[in-house]
């Protein structure tokens, strides 16, 4: 598959294009700001707040995995319970957005609150809700930090690079620019045993990419961005609460997910 073949079908989230269609980043409280004390390395699969590695396919959906994975963090951490979630009522259902042609992260979780909860990948009677989401300050690796510290994280990522389409192991030092076009999830942090510093992030690729399905990307890098512009647009689902909405339908009953 050539790089442009590649960016086509697997970095079809668009992120700056629909920035700049929908106007600058909402202002939201950021509550994690507050945190002291980070610890040096967060790995959230270690505390079974990650679901397995889901493959997005030939369909610009990585915005509706990207949070996903973080809906699917936070109503572990709240409720005990990992739940695999569907995108595929994101890609159907959430109309701000664009389906297989792309989309934003905090649309997706827009859609979620207003709809009351998302249903599950396999259709339980309810569906996992959150009360809001957050924007991280942009361009601070720190506050990101932070913020990965208390639970997955959705980001985009400039995925468009060919270090980034043939990366298979270690930490991802190549290169790559600022245009933002791939929603990923941040879901932990770490240090190499040689000091590096890496963020954790889950791709929509299948297992056969990466580690397994997972990226470790170089953290601390000299750009404010971050590498591959991983601190520039990042959000997270807020839930108060450790119950989940009961419902006894679902508008994805029947869907197949991607």
């Amino acid at each position: 598959m050539t790089n442009h073949e590649f960016v086509k079908h697997f970095g079809g989230s668009k992120v700056s294009h629909y920035r700049m269609l929908h106007g600058p980043r909402r202002q939201t409280p950021f509550s994690h700001g507050e945190t002291d004390n980070v610890p040096a390395s967060v790995d959230w699969r270690k505390n079974g707040a990650v679901t397995p590695i889901k493959n997005q396919g030939k369909c610009g959906s990585c915005w509706a995995f990207s949070s996903v994975a973080a809906v699917e963090g936070i109503n572990k951490i709240k409720t005990g319970e990992l739940v695999s979630l569907s995108e595929q009522e994101l890609v159907d259902c959430s109309k701000d957005n664009h389906g297989c042609d792309g989309g934003m992260m905090e649309q997706a979780f827009q859609f979620i609150e207003q709809v009351g909860g998302l249903t599950t990948e396999t259709n339980y009677p309810y569906e996992a809700k959150i009360d809001g989401y957050e924007m991280v300050p942009e361009n601070d690796e720190n506050a990101l930090m932070k913020a990965a510290a208390n639970q997955p994280i959705a980001i985009a990522i400039d995925a468009g690079g060919k270090d980034l389409q043939f990366y298979s192991e270690g930490v991802f030092t190549g290169d790559c620019g600022t245009e933002l076009n791939h929603g990923v999830a941040l879901v932990g942090y770490g240090s190499t045993l040689d000091g590096t510093k890496y963020w954790i992030v889950k791709n929509s690729w299948g297992t056969e990419w990466g580690e397994q399905g997972f990226i470790r990307m170089q953290r601390g890098v000299d750009a404010e961005e971050g590498i591959c512009g991983i601190a520039m647009d990042a959000c997270y689902p807020v839930k108060s609460t450790s119950t989940n909405k009961k419902k006894q339908g679902s508008p994805a009953a029947g869907k197949d997910e991607l």
